[in-house]
């Protein structure tokens, strides 16, 4: 009873903002829940309400998208993306491992901090909004850090929404390349089937939606090893410096993302039940489909409460560097992907281009 009594006004407040935001997020996919949600978000907290809400707030934005992350994996079937995305492996390594060191080098330069930064990275490298959820918790970024990094890469997704299917036609892709362009250089799932619906009414056929999806799904796989990576490198940073925050000391087993171990788990789930009852039986696919669909309404949920607690005007005063970065990211990773594809093509790996 103590829970609901600290929490209640808090879970409701952000579901009064979280269930519209997926509606619309479903109306107008390009844009998605998410941005929906931070947005509404950041308006009402304009609204002067006390601080009756902050503590249910708190534990939306942070155990909710841990939760949302885990429930991700009951869509993802491991065989299916092995078997189907392997081909674009060395794609997918490129560009992450491009945005990456890319991302670490304009931190510097730019004098971003580290956290926003990395979060912009690896939002960019893997899977957008639900990288960043991921990664978030692993790199202790703050709200307004999160709010930020989801906002760069909102910006630059409805961009290659908007502009991939005329550039992949421009350059002569085929269906399959197109697929594996959009699924390797599009950063969140939504905009990669935007532009992939795009590509098909253009072409009638839905060989590149297809291929897109199954590429942004091996993308999304690498959530794992990056927030690994990243809870072992602030390990071993915080032992470097010998100590951070006030002079306590980072360790491994207080910050190790175990949602992340959930996740996996869940998609080892999800891969039986397919192996065993077949990738078209109705009830599995239909229990996949509810469990991660309900990952998304919770990162949604999140979301909402990130925007709550997001100064907005201190956002736009602050994140025009964050913009240059993701943008610098981005064509970055569109280019790699390209040349990947053309080496690939040349070595008769693969045939991307007509």
């Amino acid at each position: 009873m103590s829970f609901v009594k600290k929490n209640s006004l808090g879970i409701i407040l952000c579901l009064a903002i979280g269930i519209p935001s997926y509606f619309l997020g479903t109306l107008f996919p390009i844009i998605g829940g998410p941005v929906f949600a931070i947005l509404i978000g950041m308006a009402v907290a304009f609204i002067p309400k006390g601080n009756y809400f902050d503590v249910g707030i708190k534990w939306v934005s942070k155990k909710v998208l841990q939760f949302a992350v885990i429930l991700l994996g009951f869509g993802m079937n491991l065989l299916n993306i092995l078997q189907v995305g392997a081909q674009s492996l060395p794609i997918i390594i490129s560009t992450i491992s491009t945005a990456l060191i890319l991302g670490f080098i304009l931190c510097k330069v730019m004098k971003i901090p580290s956290k926003e930064g990395t979060l912009v990275a690896v939002g960019s490298s893997i899977c957008g909004g639900s990288a960043i959820a991921a990664a978030a918790p692993v790199v202790d970024a703050d709200d307004e850090e999160i709010a930020k990094s989801i906002s760069v890469i909102f910006l630059f997704n409805v961009i290659a929404a908007l502009i991939f299917p005329a550039l992949g036609q421009a350059i002569g892709f085929t269906d399959a390349g197109f697929g594996m362009w959009a699924g390797t250089a599009i950063n969140d799932t939504s905009s990669v089937t935007a532009a992939g619906e795009s590509w098909n009414q253009m072409m009638g056929t839905d060989v590149a939606l297809k291929s897109a999806t199954i590429v942004k799904l091996t993308r999304t796989l690498c959530i794992i090893p990056v927030c690994l990576g990243l809870a072992f490198w602030r390990t071993h940073k915080a032992k470097a410096v010998g100590t951070v925050n006030g002079g306590s000391s980072v360790k491994l087993s207080k910050i190790f993302p175990w949602f992340i171990l959930f996740f996996l788990g869940a998609s080892v789930v999800s891969t039986i039940l397919f192996g065993i009852f077949g990738n078209n039986n109705t009830a599995v696919k239909e229990s996949m489909s509810f469990l991660s669909t309900s990952g998304k309404f919770c990162i949604t949920l999140a979301m909402a409460a990130i925007g709550l607690n997001t100064n907005v005007i201190k956002l736009v005063k602050t994140g025009g560097k964050a913009i240059i970065m993701g943008l610098l990211i981005w064509v970055a990773i569109s280019l790699v992907s390209l040349g990947v594809q053309y080496i690939m093509q040349m070595c008769g790996v693969m045939q991307s281009f007509a």
